[in-house]
């Protein structure tokens, strides 16, 4: 095993002791993770933030997977790795990575320092900063399982990504076009002109226009949005003969099931796994200028209760990061 002596006993994370709103997440000293067999240390520079993180601190989400509080939220990381445990042989100390370790375990990716396998990172984009980075692994794997290993998308086909300019969506714009589709997007106004920069060849507002009245003939929809305004069971209605509705975060519930059933259109529920090859296929589609990563807005580990309290109003284009080297 290589060892780096100068690493701390400790690091800074962000540590939840209850349920509840922002001000639950406090930063704390915390023993720092030692990484076992196959296991990498990685230096933690930047980690993204996902509605999953504030659903899982709000008592939802993946609590009940996460066992007993306190928790240390966190999935997406990028970051150097500072320590390598026996066997490893796919990275070294130095290299640069990112990823999505342990989902939907806990990975404590708020923190300084996060330890887990090796071969659920990948090296980072090399044209990313390690902020832009972190924006990438638990919504671009998201979006490119959902595409390629669930729906199987193929040139031609047309698709629908409802909440397109979120972190999820604008990959799935962007991941759809580089597979050779014709995407539509819902999103409001204002990044209409933006989607249509980054792939997407028509764009419906949502807040004037119902999209079932605007669209036809979709092979492929991903909700990213859920049952708050049924857009699953109204999706069904866009769709051709057979054609795949993904219901991401919301899932499949029985009405859905037997409503695609009766109207001849199939569904799928999805939840995102670690994914270090499809990691190294998204860097290398990131480095050759096929997909743009955008990111509203970095913060400080400190400031990570705002971060969740913007990430909320459901306001966000692209993704929040936390910069924990401040």
């Amino acid at each position: 095993m290589t060892v780096n002596t100068t690493t701390p006993s400790t690091m800074r994370a962000v540590v939840q002791q209850s349920f509840g709103g922002p001000e639950v997440l406090n930063v704390r000293e915390v023993p720092r993770p030692t990484p076992l067999p196959t296991e990498v240390l990685v230096r933690v520079h930047a980690a993204g933030i996902n509605p999953v993180d504030w659903k899982t601190r709000g008592g939802t989400g993946m609590a009940g997977v996460l066992g007993d509080l306190p928790f240390i939220l966190g999935w997406d990381v990028s970051g150097v790795v500072e320590e390598i445990g026996f066997g490893v042989t796919t990275l070294a100390v130095g290299d640069e990575v990112y990823g999505m370790p342990w989902f939907p375990r806990a990975a404590g990716g708020y923190a300084e320092y996060v330890s887990a396998p090796a071969r659920q990172f990948a090296r980072k984009p090399r044209s990313l900063s390690h902020q832009q980075a972190a924006a990438v692994p638990l919504a671009a794997l998201t979006a490119w399982q959902t595409l390629v290993d669930t729906a199987h998308v193929e040139a031609g086909q047309r698709v629908l990504v409802h909440a397109a300019a979120g972190g999820v969506g604008h990959f799935a714009v962007q991941f759809a076009k580089h597979l050779g589709a014709t995407v539509i997007g819902t999103a409001s106004e204002r990044n209409h002109a933006w989607l249509r920069s980054i792939g997407a060849d028509d764009v419906i507002d949502y807040s004037t226009t119902e999209f079932e009245s605007a669209v036809s003939d979709v092979d492929i929809v991903l909700d990213l949005i859920g049952d708050a305004h049924d857009t699953s069971q109204r999706s069904l209605k866009v769709l051709r003969p057979g054609g795949l509705l993904v219901a991401i975060p919301g899932g499949v519930s029985p009405q859905l099931a037997t409503a695609a059933e009766k109207s001849g259109m199939r569904v799928s529920p999805f939840l995102v796994e670690p994914d270090g090859p499809a990691l190294r296929t998204i860097a290398d589609i990131i480095d050759a200028g096929d997909c743009v990563v955008e990111v509203q807005r970095a913060y400080p580990l400190a400031d990570v209760a705002q971060a969740h309290a913007d990430g909320e109003s459901d306001r966000t284009r692209g993704k929040l990061v936390l910069d924990t080297l401040v």
